[in-house]
């Protein structure tokens, strides 16, 4: 077990929790859609109920995401987390208005009315996938910050990285592609969320809306999502020599594809379910389980992204204001010794794993209805 397997390990880690939260941006995704699914103030409880039984995961994998991100690869938290924090704030506030909507819009006493706390699930599913999605996206196009690993000996301010102006990492989004990429994440959100209230909601009515709208979501989905990997694949990519030199590589990302060809076949798979799962919905009224095979295809994609981004020598956060300050699963991971203890730790992830699906069944024994809704006194 050498320190590059541990490295290469972590990153997978890191690269399976990143492609499960997104597949869980299902929540923010049929957040979004309150008004285009429900018509009707009874509607719209009914979709927010169903979400709200399911946005805990969601958040928790968030938390899991950064947590294992900053014992893995302190220095990508410091610069990230650290340097471009209005950018993870804003993340952050969407899910904390996310928490207090569900809690309080029915609650008695809302001075607010009902319909603020939904606006504030809308802002969550939109915003959320969108600056989550552009974060996402730095990891090929590069984000201005600095790293000077010599300030770690200065007593007035050891600060390592900075970010090279005033921005606090807003300006990722003036690059268009990672808006792009970020817009792309929101329509893939709510083809899930789509995907999940009809497989979740037992209603008739509801249910058949979801058709058209799986259908405009999956189209606007496909014309943002193949330009940003067209141009990823095609272009330039951030490679690293045997020296930890940063240089650029024509076609980096779809070289790390060809020669990682194992990687190439998962793509295939993901995407293949993934419109497997939308195209027997949108065919078969009567086929609900499009989730399933949509959200494992998801996962399947999203964890290759994460792959070629970091495996073969490649800078996975790379800085376009000093290219050899860009971050590496070598140069930015935490010491062999944390990352061997957390390796024997990780073997805890398949109970974790087990644990959600016991009480993702347990919530789900049977589909939300009407009646359920009017006859729950614990409904939000």
């Amino acid at each position: 077990m050498t320190y590059d397997f541990l490295q290469h390990y972590w990153w997978f880690i890191i690269a399976l929790l990143g492609s499960i939260l997104v597949f869980l941006l299902f929540v923010q995704g049929a957040n979004s859609m309150i008004f285009q699914l429900g018509k009707t103030e009874e509607d719209r409880r009914i979709l927010i109920n169903s979400t709200g039984r399911k946005w805990e995961f969601t958040f928790t994998t968030l938390v899991t995401f950064g947590g294992a991100f900053f014992a893995s690869f302190p220095l990508f938290y410091s610069t990230s987390f650290g340097s471009a924090y209005w950018v993870w704030l804003l993340i952050l506030f969407t899910f904390i208005i996310q928490a207090i909507s569900y809690e309080f819009q029915n609650k008695a006493g809302n001075i607010f009315g009902v319909r603020t706390f939904q606006t504030c699930l809308i802002i969550n599913g939109l915003l959320g996938p969108l600056l989550l999605g552009g974060a996402v996206a730095t990891f090929f196009t590069g984000s201005n910050f600095i790293v000077e690993k010599g300030n770690i000996t200065d007593s007035l301010q050891p600060v390592i990285s900075h970010w090279a102006n005033a921005s606090r990492g807003l300006d990722v989004l003036l690059n268009p592609w990672v808006v792009v990429f970020g817009i792309a994440v929101v329509f893939l959100a709510r083809i899930l969320g789509t995907l999940y209230i009809n497989n979740n909601v037992d209603d008739a009515i509801i249910r058949g809306r979801v058709r058209k709208q799986l259908l405009i979501n999956t189209v606007l989905f496909l014309v943002f999502f193949l330009p940003f990997l067209i141009v990823t694949l095609i272009g330039e990519g951030y490679a690293v020599n045997a020296s930890g030199v940063v240089f650029m590589e024509p076609m980096k990302y779809l070289n790390n594809l060809i020669a990682m060809w194992p990687l190439a076949v998962v793509l295939l798979v993901g995407v293949l379910l993934l419109l497997f799962g939308i195209i027997k919905t949108i065919a078969s009224p009567a086929y609900t389980r499009g989730i399933w095979p949509a959200g494992i295809g998801v996962i399947l994609v999203v964890l290759v992204l994460f792959l070629i981004a970091g495996w073969n020598n490649t800078a996975y956060y790379p800085s376009t204001a000093d290219l050899q300050s860009s971050l590496t699963i070598q140069n930015s991971c935490s010491s062999e010794f944390t990352l061997k203890a957390m390796f024997y730790v990780s073997f805890l992830v398949p109970f974790v794993l087990g644990y959600i699906i016991y009480a993702w069944r347990a919530i789900d024994k049977k589909a939300i209805t009407r009646e359920e809704i009017i006859d729950d006194d614990h409904a939000y």
